[in-house]
């Protein structure tokens, strides 16, 4: 049974390198390894907590090496078909269209798959000859197999403080991957961040870095995802557009991350104690 044409189901963002470069401040040598990951043809695996930067490094990277990037937010539901391709009927014919990682593939994009253990085994399995010596994909549908273009590389991101429990990589696909771990920037770093990324004087970005760590500590209270510096700068872009501070902390930094009513009560009396009236 071939499908009808429909929209995409997976979540697809194909950017052509252009302008300045996405802003992103190492903190480490992420760059140099990543650089000579993609030079050696080696897949590369980020892991680290939420909004700690991984999506925007992968851009990053994408424009220091003038590489299209194609990126796959993946889900319960991504089927290896989301990604390869499939066929469709139009106008009482049937058409091969690419899915995302195909046209990765074709091109010598850089795919990023973001949560990668989000997506099933049976799907993940797809990506390991991509990720060796062979760098080929199997189209079994129409019998193609395409070997990967100049400049391809495959990254994944997961975050495993949240997802240990729940989902995890097999090993036979964690050791295909170069690794890189992400954390949360030192205080003064995650302060330049949101000072560039928003506009925000440099006393306010401090208070709010110093709330975050704070906050980062009622993890051990049940805090299933603390403030993350995403977080952080979507405060600070609040308040530099004239939201007060502290009414900003709470609907951009302390209510999206518990629907407790104690946590919440706990987060609201840090931001009192840590921020002016």
């Amino acid at each position: 049974m071939h499908d009808i044409a429909t929209p995409a189901k997976v979540a697809r963002l194909d950017k052509q390198p252009a302008g300045d470069p996405p802003f992103y401040l190492p903190l480490a040598d992420e760059v140099d390894i990543f650089e000579q990951c993609h030079r050696q043809n080696l897949a590369v695996m980020l892991k680290g907590p939420t909004g700690c930067g991984k999506t925007r490094f992968v851009e990053h990277m994408a424009w220091r090496l003038q590489r299209p990037l194609v990126t796959i937010s993946c889900h319960d539901d991504l089927s290896a078909s989301d990604l390869i391709g499939r066929f469709l009927i139009r106008h009482d014919d049937t058409v091969w269209q690419d899915g995302p990682l195909t046209d990765a593939v074709r091109r010598g994009a850089i795919c990023y798959l973001d949560e990668v253990v989000e997506a099933r085994q049976d799907t993940v399995v797809v990506l390991h000859p991509l990720t060796d010596y062979r760098r080929t994909l199997t189209i079994d549908k129409t019998g193609e197999v395409i070997r990967a273009a100049p400049g391809f590389q495959l990254v994944v991101s997961y975050n495993p403080g949240y997802q240990r429990m729940l989902k995890d990589l097999k090993p036979s696909t964690r050791q295909r991957f170069v690794a890189l771990d992400f954390g949360f920037p030192p205080p003064e770093r995650e302060a330049d961040i949101i000072v560039r990324e928003t506009g925000i004087a440099r006393p306010e970005a401090e208070a709010l870095v110093s709330l975050a760590h704070k906050l980062r500590a009622l993890q051990d209270r049940g805090l299933a995802e603390v403030p993350s510096t995403r977080l952080l700068v979507a405060t600070a872009q609040l308040a530099a557009r004239g939201i007060p501070l502290k009414r900003a902390c709470h609907a951009a930094l302390v209510s999206p991350l518990s629907d407790d009513a104690s946590l919440l009560g706990a987060m609201q009396d840090l931001v009192d104690l840590a921020l002016p009236a």
